[in-house]
């Protein structure tokens, strides 16, 4: 009698399995829920988000998402963009951000819920900044389907997990016709062993995955009413790479754009979200962001679990203020760091910001 039980119990559970299986293919291997066991700040990336609290203030008070816009001279479509209705795709390098022909407040409700509907939870919702982050998630399609989770998976789901974690952040921006950009980009961290016994464990960031913005730039683009079919191709199509390279201007390093102003400002917004900068603000009239960033420590050694226990919590290290400014003549445009009260910048540290943005425009 108990034989038959398990054998039914286990019949159950294959096909439950068999099921999940089924619908994990049909979603292109991407299935998300929201992280139980996620990355903690004590393994923050060389370019730090400070506490949720103070990340998103902005100084002066709340702003307007279109504020940033104001004076913005109104785009024209590049010959690389697709238009699907009223929506349309554009792409620089590795980049990619949607254009919408609507304005920005009919637009945040749908794009929370496209989030919500594929499996995540919104860590940060502010529609006064236009940015919205989702928690820590994992990918559930990439744990491995072999027998014994094809069978039990769906009773024992909680006993598999993956050593990676994703989160995504959205940001919408008006422009003066009326028409909203939406930005996605992603931030992954990994779990690796921090010690030769393998019993202890860290997490660290991985490569941003420019093929998992593309996918859910696709899903977005259909859930704002773009058909599935041209959506994928609109996606998928070649993208140009302008050229982008680190340079030196009076002892100062820069970031050289072959690209006008425009997109190169774009493309440069895109590139803090993705690396981790924390922007407070921005004038895009003047072509500044102003960021906040953390320098890395390397003589900063993570204490064992006994330390932990007996030492008192060391203070978070204090954010630098900086400036990240754009200069355009013609189709070039010269990134350049100052610091919080305007002056150049040729430390280490500009270097360092300098590298990174011009890594993620590659």
């Amino acid at each position: 009698m108990k034989l038959i039980a398990t054998f039914g119990l286990l019949t159950v559970a294959a096909a439950l399995s068999a099921c999940s299986m089924f619908s994990v293919l049909e979603g292109d291997r991407i299935d998300y829920k929201s992280a139980t066991k996620g990355p903690t700040l004590e393994v923050p990336p060389d370019l730090t988000q400070l506490s949720r609290d103070t990340r998103y203030v902005v100084a002066g008070g709340a702003v307007s998402a279109n504020s940033y816009q104001v004076g913005q001279a109104v785009t024209t479509l590049p010959t690389a963009a697709t238009a699907l209705g009223d929506v349309r795709i554009e792409r620089a390098g590795s980049q990619r951000w949607l254009v919408v022909n609507r304005p920005a407040d009919q637009l945040w409700g749908p794009v929370r819920d496209f989030w919500q509907e594929s499996g995540f939870l919104l860590a940060m919702d502010q529609p006064n900044l236009g940015i919205m982050e989702t928690d820590w998630a994992e990918n559930r399609a990439k744990i491995p389907t072999d027998f014994i989770r094809n069978t039990l998976g769906k009773l024992l789901d909680s006993a598999y997990s993956t050593s990676e974690r994703d989160k995504f952040r959205t940001r919408l921006e008006r422009s003066p016709s009326g028409a909203t950009e939406i930005f996605i980009s992603h931030r992954g961290m990994v779990e690796v062993y921090s010690n030769t016994q393998k019993d202890q464990t860290v997490w660290q960031p991985r490569p941003n995955d420019v093929e998992l913005e593309a996918e859910f730039l696709r899903r977005l683009m259909v859930r704002l009413g773009a058909p599935q079919a041209q959506a994928q191709a609109a996606a998928a199509a070649p993208v140009d790479r302008p050229g982008s390279r680190v340079a030196a201007i009076n002892n100062q390093p820069v970031v050289v754009i072959d690209e006008g102003f425009d997109r190169a400002w774009r493309r440069v917004g895109l590139a803090l979200d993705r690396t981790g900068f924390t922007v407070e603000d921005r004038d895009r009239s003047q072509g500044t962001y102003f960021v906040r960033y953390v320098p890395p420590n390397p003589d900063k050694k993570e204490p064992g679990w006994l330390g932990k226990l007996f030492s008192r919590a060391e203070a978070a290290e204090q954010p630098l203020k900086f400036r990240i400014s754009l200069k355009s003549e013609g189709a070039t445009t010269t990134v350049s760091v100052f610091n919080a009260n305007g002056a150049p910048e040729t430390s280490q540290n500009a270097q360092r910001i300098v590298q990174v943005i011009a890594d993620d425009l590659k």
